[in-house]
């Protein structure tokens, strides 16, 4: 049977459990620290993964799994495979002796090597998230090939973190029901559909308000992500902008016309901040540069059934200069085009219903509520 040495992320045990499927019974006594000299870890610069170099006098610390059965071999070459790695002989240490082992080296030559790679500050920062992101990778090899797995695993990735910040900052529970640890028991989770999103299908009961358990309720949850949505408002001329877009719900709706105005939006990426995702997708939404962005609030957008969550901010911004014009990355297949309008006259859209879009008419009241106070500070 083959030993394979790890040198990065995989060394965080939780991680390589979630790739091979197993407990930690699983790997019971297999795995071991080791060393393979003559080479040197780095964070791959401006990235959160690390890369391997030969470097003499220097030695990449890892770990030793012995006794790789053919499966987990399959199973291992289908996640690191899915990032451009391929298995290569090398010689550890294991306690000062010597031992033949294979592992994954990076396929690619151009990376831009960071500071020295320190496993315990990528758990801190990216571990959760990862070891997330590889139960949901592997759940979808019957489905997937490893490149396709590999392209999947940024979205996957931002799930994730989606959930870590809904821990994070959870909203008050000054008047709602303040729920306690056993409150919701999921007691069965079926293989729902895996693909960009996720549809979960579920047994669960929970505490009643009158006191009482619920009986076993089946259902299905649609697993989308968080987002970050901007509206673009020049208090000194009063105009906000818009973007104007094909939209598939509408479409599959029979809507006769699913083309939709909406605010700049995206997907907020793992480990992003929401302010920041919305700046990048004002640039490539609409080519707008963004100044002080003010919260307005932080909502789930259908939350009897989907996961989707919307942070909302208000972008103060001269539009003086702007030139309506069309945007959207072309590797994302977007055909965007923005429109500059007087805040009156978007409320006369909403009035007729051609502004059709729950999340942009939210915000449009937001700012009518605070719109005085903004044009009194412009």
């Amino acid at each position: 049977m083959t030993s394979l040495f790890f040198y990065g992320t995989l060394c965080y045990r939780p991680l390589l459990e979630a790739v091979l499927n197993v407990g930690a019974e699983g790997l019971g006594q297999r795995l071991d620290r080791a060393v393979l000299p003559g080479h040197r870890v780095s964070w791959v610069k401006d990235e959160a993964y690390p890369m391997i170099e030969k470097a003499p006098g220097f030695q990449a610390q890892g770990v030793l799994l012995r006794c790789v059965t053919e499966d987990e071999e399959a199973r291992l070459s289908y996640y690191e495979g899915a990032f451009s790695y391929h298995l290569s002989e090398v010689s550890v240490e294991v306690e000062g002796a010597r031992e033949r082992a294979v592992c994954f080296y990076p396929m690619a030559s151009n990376q831009t090597r960071g500071a020295d790679w320190v496993l315990d500050d990528w758990v801190q920062g990216w571990g959760e998230m990862a070891v997330g992101a590889a139960r949901d990778v592997m759940a979808r090899r019957a489905r997937y090939d490893a490149e396709t797995a590999a392209n999947l695993r940024p979205f996957l990735m931002a799930r994730h973190w989606a959930r870590m910040m809904a821990r994070r900052t959870p909203a008050p529970s000054t008047l709602r029901y303040a729920p306690r640890s056993n409150d919701v028991t999921i007691h069965a989770r079926d293989e729902g559909f895996r693909g960009f999103f996720e549809l979960a299908e579920f047994q669960f009961d929970h505490q009643r308000f009158d006191g009482a358990r619920s009986p076993s309720i089946n259902r299905e949850a649609f697993l989308a992500f968080d987002a970050a949505l901007v509206l673009p408002y020049d208090p000194k001329t009063d105009h906000i902008l818009l973007i104007e877009q094909l939209r598939f719900g509408p479409l599959w709706r029979d809507d006769p016309n699913p083309w939709v105005f909406e605010p700049i939006a995206g997907l907020v990426d793992a480990g992003e901040d929401p302010a920041d995702t919305a700046r990048r997708e004002a640039v490539e939404e609409s080519g707008l540069q963004l100044g002080p962005l003010e919260p307005m609030v932080r909502v789930y957008a259908s939350p009897g059934y989907s996961t989707e969550f919307f942070h909302c901010f208000l972008g103060v911004v001269d539009l003086s200069e702007f030139t309506a014009s069309r945007g959207g990355l072309a590797s994302e297949h977007e055909d965007i085009r923005s429109h500059v309008m007087s805040f009156d006259a978007a409320m006369a859209l909403v009035q007729t219903g051609e502004i059709n879009a729950g999340p942009l008419i939210m915000m449009l009241y937001w700012l009518a509520a605070e719109r005085s106070r903004l044009r009194a500070s412009a």
